[in-house]
């Protein structure tokens, strides 16, 4: 049986910025470009060039290599061409293969929000999407409100879809702008537009408001439509969008859809997805949701009493899919065995492969759980695992050890009488018996430790010269006067290769000192070749 293609849109970068308390630096967007290019989403929607300085200069390269990059942006404006237009043209001249256009289909919208009438509105969806066919962009349309535009008036709803159709767009996409829709309602619209345009043009666009948005997502594939709008852990304006990180194990593991449909992410990516999402909520510094279907950390959970013994007997029986299908683990609290499949998983990908019955995997599982418990998190830190892992195994090399190091903050006033800030650190470092002092001066204290701390390591200095650090982020994880701070240090080198590393201490100067240690740890162990590591760790 032939199974028809469904394509993935990922909104994130875009809807996720419309998200309380977000602001997505441009650091940020290349970071979650290359989670989302890991999970193999279909497109990456990554902004509104022009709209400000971080996204612009986020599309003057392309992006990504296997999704196809997207520009968001307005139709152009009644009473002016679109090569009149400037967001037109910032979208057009954008290093996008692709345009997502948004539109008003509703036609008391048209009228009240941008005071022309529906006929006009019907023209610069026309000529907008002309444009950008001409520009030879792949061309879409987000019909803004379109459900609520159908139930008040079916007609112009309709007519904005078969415009934007005939005028060459790709995709024309419904989506349900506050909401409030039903999955029944959903369905049965759907199959209304399918009068007007096929399915293989046609995707949804859902946000959760009556948290039905992952249904009628579910709902609009089953009615017809093969685009499926949504963003990572459901981010979003107000209660947030389609949580594609839901919607994408269910079309691929459940029957019922993976029968009849294929999207490109295979199983072997899926297994992916909890640690994707992890390392996005640790990028947004905030806590993953423990209850998020398929990835929560208490979504394959269960505690002592009669599920538990049951589940010791036959998993299938609880467990809705497998928990390794989508890179998430069981977790039976009475049982000490939960855990080691994902552990050997990851001592693989970074080159350590153990038997399932070395005595040591024990020993590295209950030091995880023991750290866990501290408050450390290897999810969105897997530089900090390999190195943790090496230090169990006795496998990680003595290249320096760390003395003692001092950061200093002062406020003082400069030669013109400014009042300036000047941080300062001092970090000594012993090499093979030798005492190395570096003192550096910084933006701050994590800034100048880390500058100070690979400003001399003697004989590796040469193999950390492409190192530098991203990005920094703090949490507190207990409040209080004795509050625990969690570290989250982004570094990166010459390869292009990015990495995290975590630190977790009641002093945030410690916790990122030792952010930083294992950062400058993994970049020496990455140095170190694979086979000689194989052979010490076998």
């Amino acid at each position: 049986m032939t199974r028809e293609r469904l394509y993935i849109f990922d909104t994130t970068l875009r809807d996720g910025a419309q998200t309380a308390g977000i602001e997505f630096s441009l650091e940020d967007k290349i970071a979650i470009t290359a989670l989302l290019e890991e999970l193999g989403v279909d497109y990456v929607e990554g902004g509104y060039p022009g709209a400000n300085p971080v996204d612009t200069e986020f599309f003057r390269e392309p992006r990504t290599r296997r999704a196809t990059f997207t520009a968001f942006g307005m139709t152009k404006r009644a009473g002016r061409s679109a090569g009149n237009d400037p967001g037109v043209q910032a979208l057009l001249q954008s290093a996008a293969p692709a345009t997502c256009f948004v539109a008003k289909t509703w036609d008391r919208q048209v009228e009240l929000a941008l005071g022309i009438t529906p006929e006009e509105n019907l023209e610069t969806i026309r000529e907008t999407v002309a444009a950008a066919v001409d520009a030879d962009k792949e061309a879409m349309v987000d019909c803004e409100h379109f459900f609520d535009g159908f139930k008040s008036n079916p007609d112009y709803a309709l007519s904005c879809v078969r415009t934007a159709t005939e005028a060459g767009a790709r995709w024309v996409v419904l989506c349900d702008t506050n909401g409030g829709t039903m999955p029944a309602e959903i369905s049965e619209i759907v199959g209304k537009v399918l009068a007007v345009a096929p399915g293989s043009r046609l995707g949804i666009h859902a946000h959760d408001d009556t948290g039905q948005a992952v249904a009628n997502t579910l709902a609009a594939v089953d009615a017809g439509v093969r685009q499926i709008q949504g963003a990572l852990n459901g981010l979003g304006e107000r209660c947030g969008n389609a949580n594609l990180i839901t919607i994408i194990p269910t079309l691929v593991l459940k029957p019922w859809f993976a029968d009849r449909f294929e999207t490109g992410i295979d199983k072997a990516r899926l297994e992916r997805l909890t640690r994707i999402s992890r390392a996005f909520d640790d990028r947004l510094n905030r806590a993953p949701s423990r209850q998020a279907p398929y990835v929560g950390a208490s979504a394959f959970a269960t505690k002592a009493g009669i599920h538990a013994s049951a589940l010791l007997k036959d998993f299938s029986s609880y467990e809705h899919v497998p928990p390794e299908s989508v890179g998430n683990e069981r977790n039976i609290m009475v049982s000490q065995q939960a855990g080691k499949s994902n552990l050997l998983t990851a001592l693989a990908r970074h080159g350590i492969h153990l038997a399932k019955d070395d005595r040591r995997l024990e020993r590295l599982l209950a030091t995880v759980k023991e750290r866990e418990a501290r408050g450390y998190s290897y999810d969105g830190a897997d530089a900090s695992f390999c190195v943790l892992a090496h230090e169990v195994l006795g496998t990680l090399p003595t290249w320096f050890t760390v003395e003692n190091y001092r950061a200093s903050v002062e406020r003082r006033h400069n030669a013109l009488g400014e009042e300036v800030t000047v941080t300062e650190a001092v970090v000594k470092i012993r090499v093979d018996g030798e005492l190395l002092m570096s003192v550096a001066e910084g933006n701050g204290p994590v800034n100048a430790l880390d500058l100070a701390m690979r400003k001399d390591l003697g004989k590796y200095s040469s193999r950390i010269e492409d190192l530098e650090l991203v990005d920094f982020k703090v949490r507190i994880l207990d409040g209080g006067t004795g509050a625990v701070t969690r570290v989250l240090v982004e570094s990166r080198d010459g390869s292009g290769e990015r990495w995290f590393t975590i630190g977790v201490s009641p002093n945030i100067i410690d916790a990122s000192f030792e952010a930083l240690y294992e950062s400058i740890a993994y970049k020496l162990l990455k140095t170190e070749a694979a086979q000689r590591t194989t052979e010490r760790v076998a």
